[in-house]
């Protein structure tokens, strides 16, 4: 069988609850991931050596941009890009403290210099 290992692959660092009660993957990629992930993981670290045709292919896709065929490639896919940081778009910026002094104070800073005199 491929991708064996001997311990079911966890990663509470994204994960805190688990990987089947994060809600990002089906009752069927979380039995995969929970079972072949420590494999696939070192596969793509390169810390394992491909020891079947299915592992040879799984490294193949994973490392290429190609359009993935394997099963086992596109559900390792979808955890990378689901543990990649988020961006965030926000909806109001200040572009320095000079912009929010003059909004609050109700004017330029060299009128409120002349009052102060």
């Amino acid at each position: 069988m491929s991708f064996e290992s001997e311990k079911p692959f966890n990663d509470f660092q994204h994960f805190a609850r688990g990987i089947r009660r994060s809600g990002d993957f089906t009752i069927n990629e979380s039995n995969l991931l929970e079972q072949c992930g420590t494999a696939m993981m070192e596969l793509y670290k390169g810390t394992r050596k491909p020891k079947t045709p299915e592992e040879k292919e799984f490294v193949k896709q994973i490392s290429s941009d190609d359009v993935i065929t394997d099963r086992n490639a596109k559900i390792f896919k979808k955890y990378l890009q689901v543990i990649q940081p988020r961006h965030l778009h926000r909806l109001c910026s200040v572009g320095n403290d000079e912009d929010i002094n003059n909004n609050f104070m109700g004017g330029s800073s060299s009128s409120d210099e002349s009052a102060l005199d």
